[in-house]
């Protein structure tokens, strides 16, 4: 009896979060909207040259991209945690439908880019479209309303953190630069202090953070990229530590750091926009491609194989329109996508061209699942 009530109780509290979760994320993904249209605003009008010494210069770039975007990373550690622990991530049988999706839509969207593009410069952006931005996704979910079957909005997010770790393996193993041995030594240091924190059962945040802190400047310092720091250290803290922590800094990411991102990273000059070069064209086309088409075929297809193979079946309530709906969405890459984009293209034009190419996706994609998603819920 006493078991039944905790598994109540346990249940009552996952749903709680769970709903939260969803309620900030909506938010978030509509705050991206504006901060992205006042970004192009900006960089576009005659103030123009006062966005570029403010958001591209080194320090600004540092702190946005390197210190806020390792917050953000760390929910995307805490949502991984979360989900393997008590969600959809949790046993094998549960994981194997958003993990079946997830790597269909890492596959097809990168075998898209990689054919588009031959040019082996243009081809440092493969791993572009193959991200998806579950604020933005789930916000604009949320223009469908209670069209959507709750199966479906569980499906998405299961999906887009299982993309999410398939995002963060490729920065690790695709965009890291020289390796430094001494910040190597540092980052496991820092390493090893998550993992005896881990192993100790220690339920002191502040612990935690300090090994993140010493992994993150070990990281800096090997050319690894440091948001990698915010997953591990995420990834590690055990449960009641993790969930007050992310009650806690959740709101702030979303709304804060996660909109400066945008701001900071959105404003591309349409005037400086090569459009006339086939290689900015053809790095556009490869992104678009990707997010719009390779994303939901990929995800449709990869989880058909899985439930014909008997691996995982659909859950109740989501049905295959519903599947390739949530593909749709999927192809909403925005902040992981510009983000692998400031990685794989230093060259200014190229990385024009990418953003430009993410943002046209991402609209296009947006637009396609609201617009199915209506003649569905018809």
């Amino acid at each position: 009896m006493t078991t039944d009530k905790q598994r109540d109780v346990t249940n009552v509290a996952s749903s709680n979060f769970f709903a939260t979760f969803i309620s900030v994320e909506t938010a978030s993904g509509l705050i991206l909207v504006l901060a992205t249209i006042c970004a192009l605003a900006w960089a576009n009008s005659p103030w123009s040259g006062s966005y570029q010494a403010l958001w591209h210069s080194p320090s600004v770039h540092f702190l946005v991209n390197d210190m806020l975007m390792t917050l953000f990373f760390l929910i995307v550690g805490l949502e991984i945690r979360r989900e393997v622990s008590e969600g959809a991530l949790s046993s094998l049988s549960a994981a194997a439908l958003p993990l079946a999706g997830a790597l269909g839509g890492v596959v097809a969207p990168a075998a898209i880019y990689l054919l588009v593009n031959t040019d082996p410069a243009a081809r440092e952006g493969w791993a572009i479209p193959t991200a998806t931005d579950i604020a933005f996704a789930v916000g604009v979910l949320a223009l469908l309303g209670k069209r959507v079957d709750p199966a479906l909005r569980a499906f998405l997010l299961a999906l887009a953190i299982a993309d999410d770790v398939a995002a963060i393996l490729i920065i690790a193993f695709f965009y890291s630069g020289g390796i430094s041995v001494l910040g190597l030594g540092l980052a496991a240091i820092g390493l090893a202090g998550l993992l005896l924190l881990r192993r100790f059962r220690v339920r002191h945040v502040t612990a935690y953070l300090a090994a993140g802190l010493v992994l993150w400047l070990g990281l800096l310092t090997a050319s690894v990229h440091p948001v990698l720091a915010g997953v591990l250290v995420g990834m590690f803290m055990p449960d009641p530590p993790a969930n007050t922590l992310e009650h806690r800094i959740h709101p702030w990411v979303a709304y804060g750091a996660m909109p400066l991102f945008a701001l900071a990273n959105a404003g591309i000059s349409l005037t400086g926009l090569d459009v006339q070069s086939d290689a900015s064209l053809l790095l556009v086309a490869g992104i678009v491609l990707g997010l719009v088409v390779g994303k939901p075929a990929g995800i449709v297809a990869a989880t058909a194989i899985a439930v014909r193979l008997g691996w995982c079946r659909l859950p109740t309530g989501v049905t295959w329109s519903g599947i390739f709906l949530i593909g749709l969405f999927a192809g909403i890459g925005f902040t992981m996508s510009i983000f692998i984009a400031t990685l794989a293209f230093p060259e200014p034009a190229m990385l024009a061209a990418a953003k430009f190419g993410v943002l046209a996706g991402s609209v296009v994609a947006a637009v396609l699942a609201l617009a199915v998603g209506r003649a569905i819920s018809r």
